[in-house]
């Protein structure tokens, strides 16, 4: 039988001091080397069972903790490889997004305004670890902003997520301390709206999988 897919920690698109002031060179280190290979390692692992399994070189497994693991680290490798592209250092980051973007984030939350005052609250306000998101309906087009309060819930409805901000603690902690708010009002410095807008265009283009690379 063939083997089943293995996972990669993906080379971060700039340094890891990029992105200071707002975020810090120690914790994108610990971030992504830690933390995000952590889930790599994680999601390998839970397909190795499975694979072993399926070849039947183990006679019993207990499937839904191995599922369990493999939702939950498959789903942090997929948001953080969303993650670090939708940041681009001080700069190149920040400001606002143009064109057909621009135009959807009008059309579905009035203003840019309103949507980063909606997106920041959304993020601010995850209950304990988590993710908030703007992805694409697959079936109207429009956007739609949300809240992914563990990795194993990756999603809603299919959506697509064109942009992720991380708010377990681990990604701003060593500098913010317990001051969410202030991690996610900085964040916004190094978006990386071209990157958001590639996706955009993608999810809206016909084809419409989970992530987008």
């Amino acid at each position: 039988m063939a083997s089943l897919p293995r996972y990669e920690l993906p080379p971060l698109p700039y340094s890891y001091n990029a992105l200071e002031p707002y975020i810090i060179e120690e914790i994108m280190k610990l971030h992504h080397q830690k933390h995000h290979n952590t889930y790599v390692v994680g999601a390998n692992a839970a397909l190795e069972k499975l694979e072993k399994y399926l070849k039947g070189e183990v006679e019993s497994l207990d499937v839904r903790a191995v599922l369990r693991d493999y939702s939950f680290n498959y789903a942090g490798h997929i948001m953080h490889t969303i993650f670090w592209p939708n940041m681009a250092p001080p700069g190149k980051g920040g400001g606002k997004p143009g064109g057909a973007l621009a135009d959807a984030i009008d059309k579905s939350f009035g203003s840019f305004d309103s949507f980063k005052k909606l997106f920041s609250q959304v993020a601010k306000t995850v209950e304990g670890v988590g993710w908030a998101f703007l992805g694409v309906d697959p079936l109207s087009g429009s956007l739609v902003v949300g809240q992914i309060e563990k990795h194993n819930v990756l999603m809603t409805a299919g959506l697509v997520p064109i942009l992720v901000i991380d708010v377990w603690e681990h990604a701003y902690y060593l500098q913010y301390k317990n001051d969410r708010a202030s991690y996610v009002e900085n964040w916004w410095n190094v978006v990386n709206w071209d990157d958001v807008a590639k996706r955009y265009e993608k999810a809206v283009g016909g084809s419409k999988p989970l992530y987008i690379p």
